[in-house]
C-alpha cells in the first residue's frame, strides 16, 4: 500500500498543530518536514524546535527534508528533536557517505533527494546504504508548483535499478502531487507520495489520502 506524506509547507502555520492533528485523523503515514535555509534554496522553513513541539503531540512517523546547505550540521539537532527518517540532497552534500553513515549512526533512517535536473547516476555508489530515494518532481523551494513530467522515466528507471539489485528502499515523490499526478508516478513505482496543497487545501482530506493509498502499484518485473 502506498504510504502519503503531507508535506508541513503547506499548512497553516498560524494554526500548525491543529493542522497537523488533521492529517493525523485524516489517515496520513507520515509528516513531511521541509526544512530550507535560504541558501540552497530561496526560503527560509523551520528549525527543530518546530518538529520537537509537533513530536510529543502527534503519532506520525517525522520525515525530515533537508533543503539546506551543510546538512551534516543539521543532523544531530533533528535527531534530537524527534526525525526518524533524514533526508539530505546530493547537490548539497560532496561526503555523501559519510553523511549517510552518519545518519544511520544516530539511529535514524537515512534517505537521499535529487532535484529534478540531477541523474540517477550520482547515487550509484550508495544505493545499498539507504532506506528512501526522494525524486522531487518540482525545483524545491516552494509549495504549489507545477509537476515536472520530464522527472516519471527517472523514477521508472530507480524502480527498475531498485529491483534488478534487489534492494529495500522506498522511492518517495515531491512536487506538484494531486488527484492527477498520483497515478502516473505510483505507476512509475513511487512508494510514498508528499502532497502539499493538495491535501492541506482539501476540505476533506481523509478521501484523498484514502484514495492515494489505494492507488495500483506496478507488478515485479514489469
Amino acid at each position: 500500500m502506498i504510504l502519503v506524506a503531507p508535506s508541513i509547507l503547506s499548512a497553516d502555520f498560524a494554526f500548525l498543530l491543529d493542522e497537523v492533528k488533521r492529517m493525523e485523523k485524516a489517515g496520513a503515514d507520515w509528516l513531511h518536514v521541509d526544512v530550507m535555509d535560504g541558501h540552497f534554496v530561496p526560503n527560509i522553513t523551520m528549525g527543530p524546535l518546530v518538529l520537537h513541539a509537533l513530536k510529543s503531540k502527534v503519532e506520525l512517523f517525522m520525515d525530515v527534508h533537508l533543503m539546506v546547505e551543510r546538512p551534516q550540521d543539521f543532523l544531530l539537532p533533528f535527531n534530537e528533536a524527534g526525525a526518524q527518517l533524514i533526508t539530505v540532497h546530493v547537490e548539497a552534500s560532496p561526503h555523501l557517505h559519510r553523511v549517510i553513515q552518519s545518519i544511520k549512526n544516530m539511529g535514524c533512517q537515512a534517505g537521499v533527494a535529487l532535484n529534478p535536473a540531477t541523474p540517477l547516476g550520482s547515487l550509484q555508489y550508495v544505493l545499498e546504504e539507504l532506506d528512501l530515494v526522494l525524486l522531487m518532481t518540482v525545483n524545491p523551494g516552494f509549495g504549489g508548483q507545477r509537476f515536472i513530467q520530464a522527472v516519471v522515466p527517472k523514477i521508472r528507471e530507480l524502480a527498475r535499478e531498485k529491483e534488478r539489485r534487489g534492494l529495500t528502499f522506498k522511492i518517495q515523490v515531491d512536487g506538484g502531487i494531486n488527484k492527477e499526478t498520483a497515478p502516473i508516478v505510483v505507476e512509475a513505482g513511487a512508494d510514498v507520495l508528499v502532497a502539499g496543497s493538495a491535501i492541506f487545501n482539501n476540505r476533506e482530506p481523509n478521501a484523498l489520502i484514502h484514495a492515494f493509498k489505494l492507488l495500483p502499484q506496478p507488478e515485479k518485473g514489469v
